[in-house]
């Protein structure tokens, strides 16, 4: 007599009435009318990733009414030169809520300890959670390849879950989605394997400012330099602090400007040489092979921006 493998085992016992209401709650969720808004979920290694990447582009969707949730994988605990532990992570999370309320999304951090984060099925199941609960249509992330561990696996971690939200008996306790989302990349300058190659570009010249007053918030990581800073940063003389926040916003503004050059060729694909020409800020992404691929068209729904 053949015996179950003990995979096998474990899916069959699975309660009968637990797979209906999962079928029932996830029809729900199916048919359920969220106005055409949509909901976008960006992952982060560390709180401050997220506004530094797609900051702009989460302000634009949040005045739209779109829902944009920011997700930090680790607290930043050791991201500074002075403070670590509790109290540090403590400090970070306030500054990315206070950056949140900028933004007009939401934010969450997980309690891991920065720089100790790995590939785990655990973690993955947590991030595959985050993505369904969220019903996401974008999932943001970095790409794999950086020169920060954490960064590399927040990268990985989103990879895998981008096949196993759709999976039912994949963490079971949360409905699985019935459309695959779009998953994008964040850019970075690295070339090997592979360089950073966008498929999408967004002006983000209207909501610089609020983008500048979020980054502005996270004090710990670009006033005081984050984990390879130092005391010289901190001058004692008032003036010589307002000169210190000023240098830090123009290098935020130099970053920016440097994408839209970067990757004007890009805007122009999306608004036409002339406005393209005129841009001074943007954000940009790669799509992600292991989401869903969209078409330009498709694209356009999903960043509903480029006839304002």
């Amino acid at each position: 007599m053949k015996t179950l493998s003990p995979r096998l085992v474990k899916v069959a016992c699975v309660p009968i009435v637990f797979l209906v209401g999962l079928a029932f709650f996830s029809a729900r969720l199916a048919g359920a009318d969220d106005g055409g808004k949509l909901r976008i979920i960006c992952f982060g290694a560390h709180p401050d990733d997220c506004e530094l990447q797609a900051g702009g582009v989460a302000a634009m969707w949040a005045a739209k009414g779109h829902k944009v949730k920011f997700v930090s994988v680790t607290n930043g605990d050791i991201g500074h030169w002075r403070e670590a532990g509790g109290p540090l992570a403590l400090r970070r999370k306030t500054e990315v809520e206070a950056a949140a309320k900028i933004l007009g999304i939401t934010t969450e951090v997980l309690d891991i300890h920065d720089g100790e984060l790995l590939p785990t099925v655990e973690n993955r199941r947590t991030l595959t959670r985050l993505i369904r609960e969220w019903k996401a249509d974008i999932v943001m992330g970095p790409r794999p390849n950086d020169y920060h561990p954490d960064h590399r696996y927040t990268g990985v971690l989103v990879q895998d879950a981008a096949y196993m939200v759709t999976v039912p008996f994949f963490c079971p306790d949360v409905p699985a989605l019935n459309n695959n989302p779009v998953f994008l990349y964040y850019p970075d300058s690295f070339q090997k394997p592979n360089p950073f190659q966008p498929e999408i570009a967004v002006s983000i010249d209207a909501v610089l400012q609020k983008k500048l007053d979020a980054l502005g918030v996270i004090v710990s990581q670009f006033y005081e330099g984050g984990a390879n800073g130092s005391a010289d940063l901190l001058p004692a003389d008032p003036q010589k602090q307002k000169e210190r926040h000023q240098q830090v916003r123009d290098g935020f503004v130099r970053r920016n400007q440097s994408t839209a050059d970067r990757f004007r060729a890009k805007l122009e694909e999306w608004y036409g040489k002339d406005r393209a020409g005129k841009i001074k800020y943007a954000e940009a992404f790669e799509i992600c092979e292991y989401g869903r691929r969209p078409d330009k068209a498709e694209l356009a729904k999903l960043f509903p921006f480029f006839g304002e």
